[in-house]
């Protein structure tokens, strides 16, 4: 009896042991560790379906955790010190100690030469690394080595606190684990191409697309979905060309395009031709893929498909991606569990089609079901996205900064239908307006009034007094607001005391004070004048009208052109008369109130400095910027007479010999330059203009009367023979000094010559220049000039100019 008890006891013994052994991690339940729930613990899981059924490898990871707990739970509450963003919005960046690559220099001299930047670190909100993180992927020559050591130190690193890392490649071969940084993040945030939804941080990481080499700087090329034709039938439904993997990560979906391929409607082709050890690797299908691979051009089959496949490669981000959307072809997304890029802001259902890269087979099935209707607004959309966002590394460092920026309470916020529509976030700045409604690009009512700004240089004279008794008279105006920035102290009791209407005086010390968002405008329209500008009201409310329906753009009357001289390799400036216009001048333009803000706090400092430097091209500057937003030409309205008073001396637009081209090339070299901003309507000129002067020779504003005669007839002048050439801005000069020294012979001088006119062409021009007349009396044989005995002896001084 003793010998059963021993050995019940020691079964008991046993058991209570091996429980506790196999079964003891129920004893560090909530019950007896008294330890309770998170809250986010306690609540359902918000995987959809779709996700359910991702592979079980992405979900899980092998590789070495490089994060801890508590960093991969970061969120901007934990892990963000709000109270360095107090002071604003700001960006700074590490000097540069060690050698970056020429990529992430684009990403440094864009954060630099941007609004954000700040070369005082106590004043910044967002510190930038100067040690290239966007490759770590330790086989590649760009690999940073030892970057742990040299975080550490980083004065204001504080464990990557309010820090933000750029990342395009993480991991290596074989897994290349998307953690794999190679070193330790911290509290930093990761601004990452690849990223899967299930490694990303809500509201704390950014994912970005992956971008080349080649990807411009600033600017970038427009979409190339330049037509709109409904229903746009492509000889191809869908294509893919690229390289494929016989083996490892990312090669399932890539190795059985094949099965789709058709060679007609269809067009998936592959090659396995890459690496050093291709040969040794290769299967079956390597010979004839590499075959039907070589006998498509892969921009050809990118602008003649309606979708583009963009499996994922060894990462789940592609090349690809970037490229469908420029070619304005419908992206359809194989790559299970990657996060797109900004995929918190835009909605990417309403731009690409998504597919389980394990339901390869259907795809036909898919895109052969989608509408024309569907597809035309798909590719609409592509071209805004890519224009908007993704067209240059600038867009996208911005996008990332407006991601981040938007996180600060005290910000502001864009609704998602603003990032996803014309003219996109970037465009729009939360702290304008509560409303979207007090924009330019909102259908709401624009008001009834208008606020008058003039800028004055030259103090109080007639001509200014003239205009503001024409402005006084307009049933449209609100207020005036004169901006004075002349060396000539303002009078004690200035002529237009008398005008009832309410006139404003702000002393100002910089030509682009003009355009600064002051307080006193109260409405959405502005009208911008020179104080030596000669509009009637009448004009003004006409224009004024017209304006009112077309908020979004400048309404004005000068114009001018830009465009590209090939000869010189530059940008060309001109106030010709020409079939066309780019430039609204704003010495007499109507635009709106937000483009000040805009003018304001988007440009960098770079922009306003140029401008200051010069003291000229703000016009220019904000002509780019509404074409930039817009991505439409300004409005060009008419006027009766000039828009320019000529009996004012001094008057700043009058340009000496030269001023004019200086007018524009002092833009040459700053970033607004380098751009290429679509909207802005740039006439290209394949040869340089020649003109013979005495045939060509004339520089009119808005009224000009050629006279031709089959008999030559003296007209009180002396004749001028020969045939010289002359550039035509040059020529323009000689007649314009011409007439200021004999201007008091103008009017006189054209009765007469209307005395003799047998056919009168009236050619309407819109120019900056004094009016001036010049007469043909005679064949084209004898080729004489008549001018006014008076301004004949001036001419001769005045031709070596050219």
């Amino acid at each position: 009896m003793q010998a059963k008890k021993r050995y019940l006891l020691l079964f008991v013994t046993c058991a209570f042991l091996g429980y506790c052994y196999f079964g003891g991690y129920r004893l560090k339940s909530e019950k007896w560790t008294g330890r309770s729930q998170l809250p986010y613990e306690r609540l359902p899981s918000y995987l959809s379906l779709n996700e359910e059924f991702y592979d079980k490898d992405l979900k899980t990871s092998n590789g070495n955790p490089i994060m801890s707990q508590r960093t991969k739970q970061c969120r901007m509450e934990t892990c963000f010190d709000f109270t360095k963003c107090k002071q604003g919005f700001t960006v700074y960046v590490y000097p540069i100690e060690d050698v970056i690559s020429p990529l992430y220099q684009k990403i440094l001299n864009v954060i630099t030469e941007s609004r954000y930047y700040t070369s005082d670190p106590t004043r910044a909100c967002i510190f930038v690394l100067a040690l290239d993180t966007l490759d770590r992927d330790p086989l590649s020559t760009e690999f940073v080595h030892n970057l742990p050591s040299k975080l550490m130190r980083l004065p204001y690193w504080n464990n990557g606190r309010n820090h933000l890392i750029f990342n395009l490649y993480s991991g290596t071969w074989p897994d290349y684990a998307e953690e794999s940084l190679a070193f330790d993040l911290g509290y930093a945030m990761l601004a990452k191409a690849s990223m899967s939804i299930f490694r990303h941080r809500p509201e704390f990481d950014i994912s970005i697309p992956l971008f080349g080499k080649q990807h411009p700087e600033r600017g970038g090329e427009p979409g190339q979905a330049l037509e709109n034709n409904f229903p746009n039938n492509k000889k191809y439904i869908a294509a893919f060309k690229g390289k494929r993997y016989v083996h490892g990560i990312g090669s399932e979906t890539r190795n059985a395009l094949y099965h789709l391929h058709n060679g007609k409607d269809l067009v998936f082709v592959t090659t396995c031709r890459h690496g050093k050890a291709w040969r040794e690797l290769q299967d079956e299908h390597c010979q004839q893929d590499n075959q039907e691979y070589d006998m498509y051009d892969y921009e050809i089959l990118l602008m003649n498909a309606t979708f583009c496949l963009v499996p994922r490669g060894r990462r789940l981000g592609s090349f690809r991606f970037l490229e469908a959307l420029r070619a304005g072809c419908i992206p359809v997304i194989l790559s299970n569990g990657w996060a797109l890029p900004f995929h918190e802001r835009i909605d990417w259902t309403q731009a690409v089609i998504f597919s389980d890269e394990r339901l390869l087979l259907q795809i036909p099935d898919i895109v052969r079901s989608v509408s024309n209707v569907h597809i035309l607004k798909l590719r609409q959309q592509t071209q805004f996205l890519w224009e908007r966002y993704f067209s240059s590394i600038e867009k996208i460092v911005f996008t990332v900064f407006e991601n981040i920026r938007e996180r600060l309470p005290w910000e502001g916020t864009r609704e998602k239908l603003v990032w996803n529509t014309n003219p996109g976030a970037l465009a729009i700045l939360p702290q304008f307006a509560d409303s979207q409604q007090e924009l330019p690009f909102s259908k709401s009512n624009p008001g009834n009034t208008f606020t008058a700004i003039i800028y004055s240089q030259l103090g109080s004279t007639a001509v200014l007094y003239r205009l503001l008794k024409s402005l006084a008279k307009s049933k449209y105006l609100d207020k005036i607001i004169l901006m004075w920035n002349s060396d000539i102290p303002l009078p004690r009791r200035p002529r237009w005391q008398g005008i009832k209407a309410s006139i404003h005086v702000v002393t100002v010390d910089g030509i682009s004070q003009r355009f600064y968002p002051h307080p006193l405008i109260k409405t959405s329209a502005i009208l911008s004048l020179d104080e030596d500008a000669t509009l009637n009201t009448d004009e003004i409310d006409f224009a004024f009208t017209v304006w009112k329906s077309f908020p979004d753009r400048i309404v004005g009357y000068p114009a001018r052109s830009h465009y590209w001289d090939d000869s010189k390799r530059s940008w060309g400036y001109t106030s010709k008369w020409t079939n066309d216009y780019s430039i609204i001048l704003t010495g007499a333009a109507f635009y709106h109130r937000y483009y000040n803000t805009l003018y304001t706090e988007l440009l960098s400092s770079t922009l306003h400095k140029t401008v200051e430097q010069s003291q000229n091209c703000e016009d220019i500057l904000m002509n780019f910027l509404v074409s930039h937003v817009t991505r439409r030409p300004p409005i060009k309205v008419t006027q009766r007479k000039l828009y320019k008073d000529t009996t004012v001396a001094g008057i700043r637009d009058l340009y000496p010999e030269g001023e004019e081209s200086r007018h524009f090339d002092s833009f040459q070299d700053t970033p607004i330059h380098r751009s290429k901003i679509p909207g802005e309507e740039i006439a290209r000129r394949k040869e340089k203009e020649r003109v013979e002067i005495d045939v060509k020779l004339f520089s009119l504003s808005l009224s000009l009367s050629l006279v031709w005669s089959r008999k030559p007839r003296m007209v009180s002048g002396l004749p001028i023979r020969g045939a010289e050439k002359c550039d035509r801005r040059k020529a323009d000069l000689v007649v314009e000094r011409a007439k200021l020294i004999h201007h008091h012979h103008h009017r006189h001088f054209r009765a007469r010559l209307h005395h003799h006119h047998r056919r009168l062409y009236h050619l309407q021009l819109q120019r900056e220049l004094w009016p001036t007349t010049i007469a043909r009396l005679g064949d084209r044989e004898q080729r004489e000039w008549w001018w006014p005995r008076d301004i004949a002896p001036t001419l001769p001084s005045l031709l070596p100019l050219c």
